[in-house]
């Protein structure tokens, strides 16, 4: 018989143990070892038992235990530290305190949060990367105030048929087994927040927070007695359900985050954020609501839009167009309008903010950049690749104009270095970790050093994965006396290769097994044998993604292989940290450009792993030759067969001739020298770079203190520069197609230009309606390619000459001709405003309909 309703029943802790649960409730336990040993030492075999999670533990450990550790000085002693510790922790002055005029909050929504394998509220890279990035604000003391949502089921946990078939489970969460509170109002009421449905439907949420160092975490949590039970099943698993779910969880996230927030901050006294943060397209209602806020205080449409625009950043994290939430543009409608409707904010604006090429469609992240200042790609590759995505936003502007930027994403140290790593370098190099300098130093620690930390993490990886790798196969239906042959699966001292993530197609988890003999051939070999450590999940409705698991399973099945290629099921955070740490090698092949960033292979690398990757994301702007391998990849070759088949060559290749060689070539002292001296580059490279504390400070500097400044700008004085700058933008919009470029020439060309000369470039533009100070002209000049198209032009400002009674203006200005070979120039004109961040945010240009008096030459 089931239970139809479950909930954990918290310990009373004596009084001397009060502190022990201060700690439990603030997820920074979950990156600082010193509090995880203190757990360990209230019950050592029942911490082993709850998988390290300090809220079982103290479900579980008895009264007796309790009382004989209220009586333990020596323990209450250690306890009384770690309570100091962490308040210092969450008072103390850190980097973002000494900077000026920084944001005095920032709201970051995510629909995932993978803080710790305790609160499984993840799926995959966008979550970890949303729970690193939280956890280095913390350490930062960025005051970020983050907002997701609380899914009663979480994501699946993974576990394999007897035909490797992957089979899904939901378990069900009680949000008091978490390390979590309920918001509650001054008179200790719990905080609802609600959403107006259609059909005059309501959907009710609660808001648990979650503490992440000094960062709140607000989960919305419909799972409520006030709500029907479509709306009380909003909550109830991540990426669950069909269109109208998902639009509701989005809905949620989006409107009622920040309705949540309003809540929080009113509780508790916490400053209003000047900055939202959404992170990918699923928050992107936040803006709505915010624009609904400011309408209802008598702001136009357009004024709430600007001083919305001012303070959003978006980060888009897709490569693919299929990777974006789109909605039919009639379920938009039926939220937004009818008996629902908001009455301020029609719901044709709405539909605008989210039209893309396909009118029935309604496009989140288009939306989401349409109500965002300041736009940026999680990869220097993935920027270049989502400008080519999205430039039919910005028509008439060259590519590298497109205003979406890029921070590439880093990993979270603490959280994913072994403790070996992280005591070794505290002990020779003290606070590398939170510095961008001083990692050169790595080349002074001893090799035999980090060899034996590198085998410690790789034993505790077997060991680790036999155990795991028993529990499958008994689940699958093994008995005890069929799994004697895990005893010996995987060696310590073999090169192991791992890959872990998610199981979409163009990640290719099945590239290895292209040509089967020729890996087995690899994995046996006598001399220079390879294991591989396999973990990932596909989505439970992508039945290609559990076909290539099958695939991978059957392979390593065999009995011939079986002990140097596992498949490990339930890839978690728990599963992720052991690899990224017991790896020597870490594999990552995509189809190039389809990985927007990837973080795996950055947390290897901190661990002294090195990369087996192709080109891809981070890899591709880091890879400097000697930090790892790149994979050669096949651009161009359409066929999708005979790319793969070429680029699992190559990674064959490298596998055999240049990895194997490296990792086992040990002259007389038994160290490969030549693969630490591979290591310690790897660790002096890479290690400030793919820090989260560095991609935060990038954040804050160029996205965040920028945003609160436009914001606060914006905002003065009752909003009065967002209404003056709402009536130019409309003015200057409906007036630009008066503007035109009616004549440019240039003076000094001469018959043969020389490279180091000049020339002198005039240009007349009829203004129409437009002030002078409206607009700026340009010069855009550079090489030119074989139909006279500007490559990768420059820009210079043409000051103004004179101005004519009809609204014609004169321009003048020099071109410097800097380079030889093919050149060629014209004139363009752009909206100007101190307010305005780049040329290309309004998505208004005007150039000559035909090539008026353009050059084209070769300069010599």
């Amino acid at each position: 018989m089931r239970a139809i309703r479950r909930f954990t029943v918290r310990t009373v802790l004596p009084a001397e143990l009060a502190a022990l649960g201060e700690l439990v409730h603030n997820l920074r336990w979950s990156w600082h070892p010193e509090t995880m040993d203190l757990f360990s030492e209230v019950d050592a075999d029942l911490w082993e038992r709850v998988g390290h999670d300090p809220v079982a533990l103290l479900g579980a450990v008895t009264p007796a235990r309790l009382s004989e550790l209220a009586a333990d000085r020596r323990f209450l002693r250690r306890l009384a530290d770690a309570a100091d510790d962490l308040r210092e922790y969450m008072t103390s002055p850190r980097w973002y305190q000494t900077l000026p005029d920084g944001a005095r909050a920032i709201a970051y929504f995510s629909p995932e949060y993978g803080i710790a394998a305790a609160l499984p509220q993840y799926s995959g890279g966008l979550g970890i990367l949303a729970g690193d990035h939280l956890k280095a604000a913390s350490d930062l003391g960025v005051p970020i105030l983050a907002v997701g949502l609380l899914y009663r089921h979480g994501y699946f946990t993974q576990s394999l048929s007897p035909e490797g078939w992957q089979q899904e489970h939901y378990p069900s969460l009680d949000a008091g087994g978490l390390p979590l509170s309920l918001l509650k109002d001054a008179d200790d009421t719990p905080v609802k927040i609600r959403i107006g449905l259609p059909d005059e439907r309501m959907l009710h949420a609660q808001v648990w927070v979650a503490q992440v160092g000094r960062v709140p975490l607000l989960l919305l949590d419909s799972d409520v007695a006030d709500n029907d039970t479509p709306a009380r099943d909003v909550t109830d698993r991540l990426y669950g359900g069909g269109t109208d779910h998902r639009l509701m969880q989005e809905l949620l996230l989006g409107v009622g985050g920040v309705r949540a927030i309003r809540a929080y901050c009113k509780s508790v006294g916490h400053a209003e954020p000047e900055v939202f943060h959404t992170n990918e397209g699923h928050a992107g209602f936040l803006g709505l609501e915010r624009i609904r806020e400011l309408t209802e205080a008598r702001l136009s449409f357009d004024e709430a839009w600007e001083a919305v625009r001012a303070g959003t950043v978006f980060t888009t994290h897709t490569p693919v167009p299929a990777g974006i939430d789109r909605f039919p543009v009639e379920m938009i409608e039926r939220h937004f309008g009818g008996s629902n409707a908001w009455p301020t904010v029609p719901v044709d604006r709405i539909l605008a903010l989210g039209a893309e090429s396909d009118p029935h469609r309604f496009n989140m992240a288009v939306m989401g950049m349409r109500l965002s200042q300041r736009v940026n790609g999680v990869s220097r590759l993935h920027g270049q690749v989502s400008r080519e995505m999205f430039k039919d936003l910005w028509p008439g502007f060259d590519l590298d104009e497109v205003p979406i930027g890029s921070i590439t994403n880093g990993v979270h140290a603490p959280t994913w270095v072994g403790r070996e790593f992280m005591e070794l370098a505290d002990r020779e190099l003290p606070s590398l970790i939170e510095r961008a300098r001083g990692w050169d130093g790595i080349q002074k620690i001893p090799d035999g050093d980090i060899w034996q930390i590198r085998g410690t993490l790789r034993r505790q990886l077997v060991e680790g994965a036999r155990v795991r790798l028993r529990r499958s196969w008994r689940e699958r239906g093994a008995s005890d006396a069929e799994l004697g042959w895990i005893d010996d699966a995987l060696d310590p001292d073999v090169l192991t290769i791992g890959f872990a993530r998610r199981v979409p197609s163009y990640k290719r988890l099945t590239l290895m097994l292209r040509d089967p003999e020729r890996l087995t051939e690899l994995l046996l070999d006598p001399d220079k044998p390879v294991q591989i450590v396999i973990a990932g999940k596909a989505h439970p409705a992508d039945e290609g993604g559990k076909k290539l698991i099958q695939q991978i399973v059957k392979f390593a099945d065999q009995q011939k292989v079986r002990h140097r290629i596992v498949f490990l099921p339930d890839y978690d955070m728990a599963l992720g940290r052991l690899m990224v740490q017991g790896c020597d090698v870490w594999l990552n092949n995509p189809l190039r450009p389809l990985e927007a960033s990837g973080t795996s292979g950055m947390k290897s690398a901190l661990n002294g792993g090195l990369n087996l990757s192709i080109r891809d994301g981070w890899w591709d702007e880091w890879y400097d030759g000697s930090n790892g391998w790149a994979i050669p990849t096949a651009d161009g070759v359409t066929d999708t067969d005979r790319r793969d088949e070429l680029e699992a060559a190559a990674l064959y290749d490298l596998i055999e001739h240049e990895v194997s060689d490296r990792f086992y070539d040990r002259p007389g002292d038994g160290l490969p020298r030549r693969w630490m001296e591979m290591v310690k580059h790897t660790l002096a490279s890479l290690g400030p770079k793919v820090l989260a504390g560095r991609m935060l400070r990038d954040y804050v500097v160029t996205l965040y203190n920028p945003a609160a400044g436009a914001a606060r700008a914006l905002s003065a004085d009752g909003y009065a520069p967002a209404k003056a700058f709402a009536a130019w933008r409309l003015r200057v919009a409906k007036a630009w197609p008066g503007v035109r470029v009616e004549h440019a020439e240039a003076t000094g060309v001469g018959d043969t230009p020389e490279v180091g000369s000049s020339i002198e470039l005039h240009a007349t533009i009829a203004l129409g309606d437009l002030e002078p100070a409206d607009v700026q002209v340009e010069a855009v000049y550079g090489k030119v390619g074989p139909h006279d198209e500007l490559v990768r032009p420059a820009y210079a400002k043409l000051e103004m000459a004179s101005a004519e009674d009809d609204g014609r203006a004169h321009y003048t200005g020099v071109v410097p001709l800097d380079h030889t070979g093919a050149f060629g120039y014209t004139v363009r004109v752009v909206p100007h405003h101190p307010l305005v961040v780049t040329p290309a945010e309004l998505g208004l240009i005007t150039v000559p309909e035909e090539p008026a008096g353009m050059t084209n030459g070769t300069l010599r």
